[in-house]
């Protein structure tokens, strides 16, 4: 009896899935939108197609992923923009760049702003106006290469487990091998009334 009960325990018992959570994010790049795809694992989305949608629906582009998962698009309009990606094995990748986002790129009026925005964007621009449009062009390409591999990282850390979870897993796992000793114990001191 007790063998079928830890049978059952453990057969009901829930299991981690052996899955892994998918990494997107879209943000600006000079005039292009540039993105990644990979897992949480750290292996990334190499040669994969990626589908540009806007809101209603109308596929606007498409463009493909390089060999460390980033991608480079384009934008033609200033609309929002859903980047969609299939990984395989039911694993979708879908991530959204706002209206005024893009507008914003395009170098046209938002139709969102804020006073905050606007407050610090003079004091971030004071610092470079001694530069040349290809300098800044090339600053900012080397600031983006940089943030690269920093982007990743965070977003592998957020989908790490966390000590707080590993502890919790292990009190659970304590917490049913006390529930079997304590029912085993019970049987014990019955059957030997």
């Amino acid at each position: 009896m007790i063998r079928s009960l830890i049978l059952i325990l453990a057969l009901a018992a829930p299991v981690p899935a052996l899955a892994h959570n998918i990494i997107s994010s879209v943000f600006p790049s000079g005039s292009d939108i540039e993105g990644e795809i990979g897992f949480s694992s750290g292996d990334m989305a190499t040669d994969l197609l990626v589908e540009v949608f806007d809101e209603a629906g109308n596929k606007l582009g498409e463009t493909k992923t390089d060999a460390d998962g980033f991608f480079v698009y384009t934008p033609m309009q200033p609309v929002t923009h859903i980047f969609r990606g299939d990984l395989g094995a039911g694993h979708v990748a879908e991530v959204i760049m706002t209206a005024a986002d893009v507008a914003a790129l395009m170098g046209q009026d938002a139709a969102v702003s804020t006073s905050a925005a606007s407050a610090t964007a003079p004091a971030s621009t004071a610092g470079l106006s001694g530069l040349s449009d290809q300098a800044r062009a090339e600053l900012a390409t080397m600031i983006r290469t940089e943030l690269r591999p920093l982007r990743q990282e965070i977003s592998a850390y957020k989908n790490k487990n966390n000590l707080q979870t590993i502890l919790g897993g292990l009190g659970y796992i304590a917490g049913l091998f006390g529930l079997g000793f304590y029912i085993a114990a019970r049987r014990k001191m019955e059957g030997g009334k």
